[in-house]
């Protein structure tokens, strides 16, 4: 309390801090964070080990994505995203301490903006690693497989346009999935609601697609379902077949991600603990 018996309300940077310290002290985020990469470059490997041009039922007219193909471990890599986002905002409600963290910091709006602000600096260097390393293993390994520039595939190259975006628009996939999971932790306000409620919002709208027989339906699914829409960014040929252009698609789940933070922070500011 000030000498007027106002209440000081502390400085977004050290809130911040307080929020960062709560993330780095937890074990379980730190392993989480390693589990996004680690389970992205696995899948990613066991994928660019597989592949073959000999396969190719019509040899080099198959024209395979080799790029969109070296970053498949994304898919698996995003649950622990998810998972990580989601820790970082609901351990202090399941363990009761978000009543602490309020009483110490009065801001609500500075409090959620912390906690955004830190699942945000610890992911995007994760994603980087996450997309960068597999795309780095795709040029050194799918020459040895068969995909070399005589057999019309040249090597993984960020210098080239869309596989350039490729990686921009996978690590932004991943910091916005981030932000739409720490949004939805923020409106549930309980781990395993939010988790099953990403999961099914990122998974459900895949399978329900796979067993669609018309394509105009399909297709309007899949341009919608924040997972298929983003993940189209990753996308380097054929670009006319797919529902949504790369970058169009990398929007809707910004749609997602913005429209669930700000859902988040009106329950947050107004409700109670």
């Amino acid at each position: 309390m000030t000498a007027a018996g106002a209440v000081v309300r502390p400085r977004l940077p050290r809130v911040v801090r307080a929020e960062w310290t709560k993330l780095r002290t937890l074990p379980v985020n730190g392993w989480t964070l390693l589990a996004a990469v680690g389970l992205t470059w696995a899948v990613s490997a066991a994928t660019v080990s597989g592949l073959d041009p000999a396969s190719c039922p019509s040899g080099r007219g198959c024209d395979l994505d080799i790029t969109q193909a070296t970053l498949a471990g994304v898919y698996l890599g995003q649950v622990a995203v998810v998972l990580l986002a989601v820790l970082v905002v609901t351990t202090e409600y399941d363990t009761r301490t978000i009543h602490s963290t309020l009483a110490a910091t009065p801001n609500r709006a500075a409090v959620l903006a912390a906690k955004l602000a830190v699942v945000s600096a610890a992911v995007l260097p994760a994603a980087v690693l996450a997309v960068a390393g597999p795309l780095l293993a795709g040029r050194l390994w799918l020459p040895g497989n068969g995909f070399t520039r005589a057999a019309g595939y040249p090597p993984i190259s960020l210098a080239d346009g869309p596989t350039g975006r490729a990686f921009l628009g996978s690590v932004l996939y991943l910091s916005l999935l981030a932000l739409f999971g720490a949004g939805v932790a923020v409106i549930v306000r309980h781990s395993a609601a939010a988790i099953s409620t990403m999961l099914a919002v990122l998974l459900v709208p895949a399978i329900v697609a796979g067993l669609m027989s018309d394509d105009r339906w399909r297709d309007r699914l899949l341009e919608l379902a924040p997972m298929t829409a983003g993940l189209s960014v990753q996308v380097t040929k054929r670009l006319d077949t797919l529902p949504i252009g790369p970058w169009a698609g990398l929007g809707v789940l910004a749609g997602y991600a913005a429209g669930a933070v700000v859902l988040g922070a009106v329950l947050f500011l107004r409700r109670d603990a």
